[in-house]
């Protein structure tokens, strides 16, 4: 019989080379005051690491087979050249591409059999299934597997320490390296951009449908992402992931509202301009609805600049829509 564990799903550069330049010969009476440039990271092993749970995780060599058990993880791995070593990921996991052609260890739930029939050097587990996927996570460690918990990110901040773990964790370090950097001069940029906003819009972000409205209010990665553009977050009173009902919706008033259901459903935003009470409210007068893609705005990994960059342009369309 096959062991089955549930696990929680949520809400993943190539290296910077470096290279060399001549230099002319500074006169004999002349002193110039140069800087050595930083050497990249080199991967070291054995490493230890701290994991979510707290546990030090000894790695005695670069690993050669990893398995990825979120999303996130996945995209983070793919990112820093891992490709090569990626045996298994989760049945969520759809970007990039080759995500696919790797073995699928289930989804809520994860098949113990099947990610030890892979024979992985590490797993990459996620603080975000702690608690239903325990006792799973016990057997693979009790099998000789290393177990990784990677901690659960909740702003760029701790997506560029995820970023710097799963690098030190596989042997890509350098990459880790550079693609933080990359992210870190993207998000500079955009609020540079942002600045030169002349009014503030609010905006409210809706990533749950009716019956039931989801938003995002202050201490979520769309909220800091609203914050890094300039905007209003409609709901930034309320706290993390909170239900609300229409009427307060209504009440705030909102210039744009965003939807991130598009992927999955293609009348996401036609039916928000639909939607009973909704006529008056600036954004439905202003046909100021838009979707921006779910996966982009919320895994946290390399992608969420990107999703910052398509927020940036649903608000605010004449600053960088340019």
């Amino acid at each position: 019989m096959k062991k089955v564990w549930k696990f929680g799903v949520s809400a993943g550069l190539a290296a910077a080379l470096l290279a060399g330049c001549g230099q002319e010969a500074a006169p004999a009476e002349q002193e110039t005051a140069t800087e050595t440039p930083a050497a990249p990271a080199e991967a070291e092993f054995p490493v230890t690491l701290t994991d979510a749970v707290g546990d030090e995780i000894t790695i005695e060599e670069e690993p050669k087979a990893i398995v990825s058990m979120i999303p996130s993880n996945t995209e983070i791995a793919y990112e820093l050249g891992l490709d090569d070593k990626i045996v298994g990921v989760s049945d969520f996991d759809n970007y990039p591409e080759e995500a696919a052609e790797a073995e699928k260890i289930g989804g809520q739930e994860f098949n113990v059999e099947k990610i030890i029939s892979l024979q992985p050097d590490v797993v990459l587990a996620h603080e975000s299934g702690l608690g239903v996927g325990d006792a799973g996570l016990q057997q693979l460690r009790d099998a000789g597997i290393k177990v990784f918990v990677v901690n659960n990110a909740e702003n760029f901040e701790e997506v560029y320490e995820t970023i710097d773990t799963i690098g030190k964790a596989t042997g890509a370090q350098e990459e880790a390296e550079a693609e933080i950097a990359e992210m870190k001069e993207e998000v500079a940029e955009i609020k540079e951009k942002a600045a030169a906003v002349d009014e503030q819009k609010k905006v409210f972000i809706e990533v749950s449908s009716v019956p039931e409205i989801y938003t995002t209010g202050s201490g979520t990665f769309m909220d800091e992402m609203l914050s890094i553009i300039n905007a209003e977050n409609a709901a930034g009173d309320l706290e993390g992931w909170a239900t609300i009902d229409p009427e307060a919706i209504v009440d705030r008033n909102p210039d744009v509202i965003v939807t991130t259901e598009g992927t999955y459903n293609p009348e996401a935003v036609d039916q928000i301009m639909e939607r009973g009470g909704f006529s008056d409210v600036t954004a439905v007068k202003e046909k100021a609805v838009y979707d921006v893609d779910s996966d982009m705005v919320s895994r946290s990994g390399p992608r969420l600049t990107d999703g910052l960059e398509e927020l940036a342009k649903a608000v605010y369309p004449e600053v960088f829509s340019e």
